[in-house]
């Protein structure tokens, strides 16, 4: 079995343009003389690598604890891609992932610098994906964006934002990308990791 780490180091991490950095404060130290060292933090839902819960762009969409465990934990398909990943793009993803077996073909992640296009986008839906990640810190075109959110977390789609997957070759893995359970939340974060099973 080998376990690949698909996260990003939060405090390291890359940042949506005009969202919050995330930040730590050392509240107390043994070197300053405390019997324990204790670190406070915050962030953004949407720093490094996290999910995007329905109610982000949804007003009566379910927030991160409305969402079913079995979205997040699972076999999925790495495929590689760079640049705009089109309708056409997106229906050979699916087929490569289900020739490896029905259930990585619900869950596709996506190595390499892409953009999903709305009409890919329209496919997943058509193809009952529950969870599509990339390796961007949003799903669709960084400057509009909310086409796209809006399509496929309208479908319930869970979006996996920020992975990375530069060690991890193309094939069928065991996702766990399980969130922080922030009840009320439009995102949270998560340590992803895929798992290869054969190894």
């Amino acid at each position: 079995m080998k376990i690949y780490d698909i996260s990003q180091e939060v405090f390291s991490c890359k940042v949506f343009p005009g969202d919050p950095e995330p930040k730590k404060n050392t509240v107390c130290s043994i070197d300053g003389g405390a019997v324990c060292n204790l670190t406070e933090f915050g962030m953004c839902a949407h720093n490094g690598t996290h999910i995007d819960a329905p109610y982000h762009f949804l007003n009566d969409g379910k927030t991160v604890e409305q969402i079913a465990h079995e979205k997040f934990i699972g076999y999925a398909y790495v495929a590689e891609h760079d640049g705009l990943v089109s309708a056409e793009d997106a229906e050979n993803i699916i087929k490569k992932a289900r020739s490896f077996s029905d259930e990585a073909a619900k869950r596709i992640l996506i190595k390499g610098e892409a953009t999903l296009s709305y009409s890919a986008a329209e496919v997943l839906v058509n193809e009952k994906i529950v969870l599509y990640g990339n390796e961007s810190q949003t799903v669709g075109p960084e400057d509009a964006p909310m086409a796209v959110h809006k399509l496929m977390l309208g479908a319930e789609i869970v979006l996996l934002e920020g992975i990375r997957l530069a060690e991890v070759p193309e094939g069928v893995y065991l996702l766990n990308s399980i969130p922080l359970c922030l009840s009320g939340a439009d995102g949270a974060p998560c340590r992803a990791v895929l798992i290869d099973l054969e190894k």
